[in-house]
């Protein structure tokens, strides 16, 4: 008789244990909360078309076929842009708005150049680099050695990107960085 109550009690425990380590889970205790960074409301729609076809109530910045921003700052009109040409496992695509005293440029890169944060981030030169996180990716922010200011991030496996503003909009950076968009998978 001994046995059969020590099975039950066994039991009992197993079902409790099952339940609280489930109903923790389930909760969300101990997960990292994402960082959300608003962007600000859009202002232009920017196609890849030539800037004279460019509409003049934009909300949308394409960079490349999968990849695009959703906030510009206003006044921005394309000046240039277009595909990566594929070499040593990078390809992808680019854009650049504005002047050359007020710009954005940004780049999206896929291949084994992005294949991992640890790669991708090498591959970018920064002056007083910081880490951060952008949109919950790891990113690192600082200054391009090319002038302006500059966020490099790992979108995800296979796809790394990189926006760069010129000193009058380094507070526009990371608002642009926030409204990127791009589809999930390559």
């Amino acid at each position: 008789m001994g046995q059969w109550w020590r099975a039950i009690l066994a039991f009992l425990a197993l079902g409790v244990t099952g339940g609280v380590i489930y109903e923790l889970f389930s909760s969300g205790f101990g997960r990292v909360q994402q960082a959300v960074v608003a962007s600000p409301e859009p202002t232009r729609v920017v196609m890849t078309t030539p800037p004279t076809q460019v509409a003049s109530t934009a909300t949308l910045a394409v960079i490349s076929d999968n990849f695009w921003l959703t906030y510009l700052p206003a006044g921005l009109d394309r000046t240039g842009g277009g595909s990566i040409e594929p070499e040593r496992g990078v390809q992808g695509g680019w854009a650049r708005f504005g002047s050359t005293s007020r710009f954005v440029e940004a780049q999206v890169e896929h291949g084994t150049v992005a294949a991992d944060w640890a790669t991708y981030r090498k591959r970018a030169t920064l002056v007083d680099a910081r880490s951060t996180t952008i949109r919950g990716k790891p990113a690192m922010i600082g200054k391009s050695p090319s002038g302006g200011r500059m966020i490099v991030w790992l979108e995800r496996v296979g796809t790394g990107a990189w926006i760069r503003v010129s000193d009058s909009l380094s507070k526009e950076l990371l608002p642009i960085a926030a409204s990127v968009k791009a589809p999930v998978g390559d």
